[in-house]
């Protein structure tokens, strides 16, 4: 039998289609600033190299102008100076042996295999080798064996990449927007997570618990991604004047990726715990009334992991409006105080897993601007 098609209605269709649409809208509404200062940055480059210095078809300026931009922010500096290597790279091989061997498929591949060995003996940076190999190319396809000017090309590949830079400074994106919307991503996931270790207790289903250590071991790309937020912000408060201000708001950012990285380690230990003790609790055999104490313990745990779960919302909440992170230590203290003290068998999981709540207060603590004796003398104050 043929296999059925889905016949969708008008209606659906013309659903889907403003779904699409509406995401294509907001993309290139996320995407407006970078298109605005590729764009300029082109044209400024070729006016510049062109009408100004007086070179003839500088079309290296605009290009070095749009790659040293690009879509996205970061290491934009380090790009420029690739990107003008790279291309003095490329040309020197290219004018030197186009000239002497003439062009064509085989002399082509010859200076694109001389220019890429160059850039990876000299650097190995991936825009360096790519753009050595496509000024190579350039030289060899575009200009009559023998013609001269690859001085004037590395001045265009200057020129543009500069310019740029200058664009970038003149019309400078948000350094801090990107990075609290990755922050609170992060602290989402850390929430999602230990939501799920309660909900785990609560079941005395390990299956939940595991679901949840995959969902932490997989939260990297997460921290990476605000890690990258923070580089690009701190190039734009060095780049553009009129960010600079914005520095000390980064260092605060800084400061609240790292601690809530290591909150984040220390919760994929918890959970682990978590799931090593109810696989554990659903092999044995036990009497009633044991397995009514560690019951009631798991309760507890999950209880505390509840509150500790609304003490990071809480937190997300006020990264998303600018407020202030003092006032979540309250909450992640009154965690503490109805939290066990992690006496008894530190070979057992219960007690580790207490011992392991306090690690990440005191990580989310010292992310809320305290230092760390700071936060250990808060931490202390809670005990009875």
């Amino acid at each position: 039998m043929p296999p059925t098609r889905t016949v969708r209605s008008p209606v659906a269709r013309y659903t889907r289609a403003r779904a699409r649409l509406r995401a294509g809208a907001r993309r290139v509404r996320v995407s407006a600033l970078p298109i605005v200062q590729c764009a300029a940055a082109a044209g400024l480059a070729w006016w510049v190299a062109g009408d100004l210095v007086g070179h003839t078809r500088p079309f290296f300026a605009p290009i070095a102008a749009v790659i040293s931009l690009g879509v996205s922010l970061g290491s934009r500096l380090r790009r420029v100076a690739e990107l003008v290597l790279g291309v003095s790279l490329g040309v020197l091989v290219g004018d030197l042996l186009i000239a002497r061997i003439g062009s064509g498929p085989w002399q082509i591949a010859a200076v694109v295999a001389l220019a890429m060995t160059a850039a990876v003996f000299a650097d190995g940076a991936t825009l360096l080798v790519a753009q050595a190999a496509s000024s190579a190319v350039l030289v060899a396809t575009l200009l009559p064996p023998g013609q001269a000017g690859g001085f004037d090309r590395c001045v265009d590949a200057l020129i543009g990449g500069l310019l740029g830079l200058a664009v970038a400074a003149a019309l400078p994106a948000d350094p801090v927007g990107p990075v609290r919307r990755q922050a609170r991503a992060l602290l989402d996931e850390l929430s999602a997570v230990l939501a799920g270790g309660a909900d785990a207790l609560r079941g005395r289903d390990p299956a939940v618990a595991l679901a949840a250590l995959h969902r932490a071991r997989a939260s990297q790309p997460v921290i990476d991604e605000l890690r990258s937020a923070l580089r690009a912000g701190r190039e734009v408060t060095s780049v553009s004047p009129l960010r600079r201000r914005r520095r000390r708001v980064l260092g605060k950012f800084a400061e609240l990726a790292e601690r809530s990285d290591y909150a984040m380690r220390n919760t994929r230990v918890l959970i682990r715990r978590i799931y090593t003790l109810l696989t554990d609790l659903a092999e044995r055999t036990a009497d009633p009334a044991a397995d009514d104490a560690t019951g009631a313990r798991l309760d507890g745990l999950a209880d505390t992991l509840g509150q500790l779960t609304c003490a990071v919302e809480r937190f997300t909440a006020e990264l998303g409006r600018e407020g202030d992170r003092s006032c979540v230590r309250e909450p992640l203290l009154h965690v503490l105080r109805h939290a066990g003290d992690g006496s008894g068998d530190p070979d057992t999981s219960e007690v580790v897993a207490a011992a392991q709540l306090r690690s990440i207060v005191l990580d989310l603590l010292q992310a809320t601007g305290l230092s760390r004796a700071d936060a250990l003398a808060a931490m202390r104050a809670t005990r009875p």
